[in-house]
């Protein structure tokens, strides 16, 4: 049972904590000691001190009991011990479904592997809108019953499309932008506007291979893995804080488009992976890298 599906279990409701600190002695007691006398159940609790940047985190999944407060209430009394320690925190009421604003442009495998995963209950969210530079897919996201935007991209109107974006993503509350193979570089006032709440999805090869047609440069170098990663997305390109990485291996016998279809399935599972992590709480950022309570 997943701890979405167990937030109303014997009227209990679910609510993730997740924060950050400088290590020091008596976080865990602090943290555990004020939901205890709230009335609050651990389900799990997971916690790392990393050594090479002095910060603590730290996660906990609480069932909340009868005399818990409304979660509004329940972090603002929290907030004396955040205090008490510098922490930077957020509280979660797991019943609340995040929203998700996805985008695309003409490679469909990510977004129809998301899709799938949100009607069939996998993924817990609400995606109020597709976004995409081309007009291609927009039959699927009308088959979904989800509004489809067709956003052109060029170089004199990419300031006004990036800023149509930022509308859609006010207008519709949305938590996290995901590009599913969206193949334009936002800019670096865009990415400073989504920073923390956008990720992306790029192939990895080893040797790496860029521009045009990577799958044929792998396929003449002859590699052994392909691969992807997931990450939040900065103004380096593809060089965001990892969330997740995959891989597959292949052999001399594979052609180009055994490459680009193994390359495909792990592009899916890896942002599939990577987004749930997110809506479940399970990422922080520790500088450049991440801390994922997986």
């Amino acid at each position: 049972m997943s701890e979405e599906e167990t937030h109303m279990e014997s009227g209990k409701k679910s609510i993730v904590i997740t924060l950050s600190c400088t290590d020091r002695p008596g976080i865990v007691h602090a943290v555990i000691d004020f939901f205890f006398r709230h009335d609050c159940d651990i389900a799990e609790s997971q916690q790392f001190g990393d050594p090479d940047s002095g910060l603590f985190f730290m996660r906990v999944h609480l069932r909340t009991g009868p005399a818990t407060p409304p979660v509004a209430e329940l972090e603002n009394e929290f907030g004396p011990v955040a205090e008490r320690f510098q922490m930077h925190h957020r509280l979660h009421d797991l019943s609340v479904k995040p929203r998700l604003l996805l985008m695309v442009s003409k490679f469909d495998h990510c977004l129809n592997d998301l899709l799938y995963r949100w009607r069939s209950g996998q993924l817990p969210v609400e995606i109020p809108a597709i976004v995409s530079n081309h007009p291609d897919l927009a039959p699927l996201a009308e088959w979904h019953g989800i509004p489809f935007h067709h956003v052109p991209v060029t170089k004199e109107t990419k300031p006004a499309a990036e800023q149509r974006l930022l509308e859609l993503v006010e207008e519709n509350q949305v938590d996290l932008v995901v590009l599913a193979r969206y193949m334009q570089i936002l800019s670096e006032d865009l990415c400073k506007e989504l920073d923390g709440r956008a990720i992306n999805i790029h192939h990895s090869f080893l040797p790496s291979f860029k521009g045009a047609n990577p799958y044929r440069q792998a396929h003449e170098r002859g590699v052994k893995l392909v691969g992807a990663t997931a990450h939040y997305v900065t103004s380096d390109l593809d060089e965001g804080p990892i969330i997740e990485q995959d891989v597959a291996r292949v052999d001399h016998s594979a052609s180009v488009e055994d490459l680009v279809a193994l390359g495909r399935e792990t592009e899916c599972r890896t942002l599939a992976r990577a987004v749930q992590w997110h809506v479940q709480q399970r990422v922080l950022l520790n500088g450049h890298r991440t801390v994922v309570f997986s």
